[in-house]
């Protein structure tokens, strides 16, 4: 069912949570994270963190595993990968300080079972700049992390060969959160009093409350009671009355002595329970509850309470969790209206994303962080953010304008530029966006990391990305409320007197701030519902590829920094565009010319059903050299599977070679041996220097005799009418390619009647680091247990977890073949 979670997942996350606390705890840390691998090996998935939430982790939550990022590096190399301060971050992992601009130390560290990789596991910590000495992790922190990641490793490995799970991380799940710990704001003592014989059960943090020995507690009532202030002491008799007449016992205050100070201090507690609605004799006549100790919380709140300063604090992921009464008035907010969300989110003029920023730094840096806001009307106030890893406290308190307010967000350490500024936060977007664009490889992609990251930065509602097919633009992207924003600029040529064309063929960017400019300017060019664009010409490598648009519901005005920032983003996009657009042309002609090697459909042949699927390893050109057939001959038919090693379009041509020998081969009548001695031969004189498995069966319907022969090939599987399913004991031959003199030997097999036949190559089974024979078991036991049905639907099922992948290690080929004696010729 949707949204449940095996016994195995569960156990998963346990050890995940577990790994990723003791990780923190071991080290000098204070938050930490666990990346797995996804199922096509190519990217890092967060499986689990602890201190710092994915939500400030922003684009790290996938990452691909080429790139130039701590974890991703441990995970390929296998080795640890220590930072010690930010200076060393950035010498080493530029990218990573862009992005991640604070002030921190890390240390990656590979998570292995054996020589398998699973992924990464990585720590961050406050770090000083390299001048003021800091060395980062000792040795033996490092020894205790690349230990914790080791048993990690084993442990996966072994939930994996007990369960079945996946170890494979999936971008679909929300990894596992680990808060970090914090002092307890109470202390909470379970009891189950026994009222008839007025004996308790208590635990140990009961124990601790009324300051007795676990170990030495008799467990009676009276012991507790001397505990009590005297006054309270009847109450608390009381309490066992009330449990019986009337099922529960209704919160009750009491002092416990506090024997530090010679018992003349008290400390208040609350008690409360309610009857034990067991059935069982032994159940009946108790009562359970709880002894509630908060006086450190409450007498932390009544002193917070009483300052003149405001206080709030927030949850790692930037979330109020409390504000005290003089906050809320400075905020002009009430509780209700703040708690569990986000300041910027509910207050207007925290909106910048300036404020999220510097919550985001003072998190990862562990360093404080402070900043002036100007409350509408005119109230300016000082924010302090103090961090730690379970939270931040902030300070807030009225403060004097800056020496010029023309902005509503400032840092107090300098003064506001004369001119409006722009827009703090938006060289965030900028880093975010270039790190975005890294990993974005088809054009949608591209124009979606644009959009996502262009138009919050710069508060626009709209954006359209056109580009240049034969002289005249045409509309690739948009994004917006407005469906008909600059809709008509579709089809327009190059030379037409409009921004868009005009931007575009002069290389320079247009910002027109209103409707009476673009008029003045472009009387031909239609407003619409927009008061401010953005006209960005993309060009790469000298060649104009198209034009991006923002789009401004209200009146904007482009600052200095707005402009320069924007036209240098219009490269990077053009960059990105440019690549993309390479690349889904190349996927294109990839993908056709695959589908031009493998036959276009299977013949028909009395006395079979056969079924063929073909799932490529990879897009762009990497095109590899899987293929399958299935060939009619006056003596029967023939059912071929082979595989080209590698991926290029040398393997690709090596196979269509390789595959129409073997049909000449075997049109000519030749015996199955000698078609692979012959198909051999044929891709040596080739001199490709390429080397090829292939596997031929002859099967004879009308006689039910069939002779298979393979080339080093994996062995099919044959699946009975019953489900019983074993792999054929077949004569391995040669690989073809190895030896002009090579011979292959034929083995007899049986195919029952409405037995099913798998052909597959080895991008079906194989797995790194696992034994190919484990991968064979695997689909033997998937093909057992698939449920009848058409020979469609099987294929399909076999094939479900490796359709689930974007990209795959290596090409997939299966044929399948079905015994059909009812439609078999009854002579030869």
């Amino acid at each position: 069912m949707p949204g449940m979670i095996t016994d195995g997942a569960a156990e998963r996350e346990d050890m995940l949570a577990a790994a990723v606390v003791e990780a923190v705890r071991g080290t000098s840390a204070y938050a930490g994270s666990i990346f797995l691998r996804s199922r096509d090996r190519r990217s890092l998935v967060l499986a689990a963190t602890c201190g710092v939430p994915p939500s400030l982790l922003g684009g790290w939550r996938l990452i691909p595993v080429s790139s130039p990022i701590p974890v991703a590096v441990a995970f390929t190399s296998g080795r640890t990968v220590h930072l010690a301060n930010a200076d060393e971050t950035m010498r080493r992992f530029p990218q990573l300080a862009v992005a991640l601009p604070h002030a921190f130390g890390s240390c990656s560290v590979p998570v292995n079972a054996g020589p398998e990789p699973f992924g990464a596991l990585a720590i961050v910590w406050p770090a000083s700049p390299a001048s003021e000495g800091s060395e980062g992790l000792s040795k033996a922190q490092r020894r205790h992390l690349r230990s914790v990641a080791s048993r990690l490793g084993d442990c996966l490995a072994a939930l994996r060969a007990r369960t079945g799970d996946p170890v494979e991380g999936d971008p679909g799940t929300a990894p596992v959160e680990v808060t970090a710990p914090s002092a307890a704001a109470a202390r909470v003592g379970l009891f189950d009093w026994d009222l008839d014989s007025g004996t308790f059960s208590v635990d140990d943090t009961l124990c601790a409350i009324f300051e007795l020995d676990p170990g030495a507690f008799d467990g009676r009532a009276e012991t507790l009671a001397s505990c009590l202030h005297p006054g309270d002491r009847g109450a608390f008799r009381a309490c066992a009355q009330e449990a019986a007449r009337e099922g529960r016992i209704t919160a009750r205050r009491m002092r416990v002595r506090d024997h530090r100070d010679g018992g003349e201090r008290y400390h208040v507690v609350e008690l409360w329970g309610r009857a034990s609605e067991a059935e069982n004799t032994r159940a009946s006549g108790h009562a359970i509850g709880a002894v509630v100790d908060a006086e450190v919380g409450s007498a932390a709140v009544a002193a917070i309470e009483r300052l003149r300063d405001g206080l709030f604090s927030l949850a790692p992921d930037g979330r109020v969790t409390y504000a005290n009464d003089r906050a809320l008035r400075l905020l002009d907010v009430s509780a209700n209206e703040v708690l569990g969300r986000f300041l910027w989110d509910v207050l207007p003029w925290l909106s910048d994303p300036g404020v999220e920023y510097r919550h985001r730094s003072a998190m990862i840096s562990q360093a404080p962080s402070s900043f002036l806001a100007s409350r509408p009307p005119d109230q300016w106030l000082a924010f302090s953010l103090h961090p730690r890893g379970d939270g931040v406290t902030g300070v807030v308190v009225p403060a004097a304008p800056p020496p010029s307010a023309n902005s509503a967000f400032a840092s107090p350490a300098a003064a506001a530029p004369a001119a409006p500024p722009a827009r703090l936060g938006v060289m965030y977007h900028v880093l975010q966006l270039s790190s975005a664009l890294t990993e974005a490889v088809t054009t949608r992609q591209v124009c979606e990391v644009v959009s996502e990251q262009l138009l919050p930065a710069f508060g626009g509602q709209q954006m359209a990305i056109y580009v240049v097919r034969s002289g005249t633009m045409h509309r690739l992207h948009h994004i917006g409320h407005h469906e008909e924003f600059l809709a008509w600029l579709e089809g327009v040529p190059l030379h037409a007197h409009l921004p868009a064309t005009e931007s575009l063929t002069s290389g320079a960017p247009l910002f027109i701030e209103s409707q009476q400019d673009l008029a003045r300017g472009y009387p031909d060019s239609p407003t619409g519902q927009v008061s401010s664009w953005a006209y960005l010409p993309l060009i790469a490598s000298g060649r104009p590829v198209g034009t991006c648009v923002l789009g401004f519901d209200e009146i904007h005005h482009f600052t200095e920094k707005d402009r320069s920032v924007l036209t240098a983003l219009a490269g990077l996009i053009a960059q990105a565009l440019e690549r993309a657009r390479l690349y889904d042309s190349e996927y294109a002609v990839a993908h056709g010319l695959q589908q031009a090697l493998l036959p276009h459909r299977l013949p028909p042949v009395p006395g079979i059903h056969t079924v063929a699927r073909y799932l490529p390893a990879t897009g762009g050109m990497d095109i590899g050299g899987d293929w399958y057939d299935v060939i009619p001959t006056p003596n029967g038919v023939q059912l071929v599977i082979g595989d080209v090693e590698g991926h290029s379009i040398a393997a690709a041509a090596t196979m269509a070679q390789l595959r129409s020998a073997v049909r000449a081969f075997a049109a000519a009548g030749h015996a199955p041996s000698d078609v692979l001695a012959g198909a051999n031969r044929t891709l040596i004189d080739l001199d490709s220097h390429l080397l090829a498995t292939c596997c031929y069966i002859h099967f004879e319907p009308h006689s039910r005799h069939a002779y298979a022969v393979t080339a080093g090939h994996p062995p099919p599987l044959l699946r009975h009418p019953d489900g019983t399913t074993n792999v054929l004991d077949i004569d391995v031959g040669t690989i073809l390619g190895v030896d002009h003199a090579s011979a292959y030997t034929q083995t007899p097999i049986a195919l029952p009647p409405n037995s099913v036949l798998a052909l597959y190559t080895d991008g079906l089974v194989e797995e790194p680091g696992t034994d190919i024979d484990v991968g064979i078991d695997r689909l033997r036991a998937s093909l057992a247990h698939a449920r009848s049905g058409s020979l469609d639907e099987l294929a399909d099922r076999i094939l479900r977890n490796a359709r689930a992948s974007s990209h795959r290690a290596d090409d997939i080929a299966l044929l399948l073949t079905e015994h059909d004696p009812a439609t078999a010729p009854t002579t030869p």
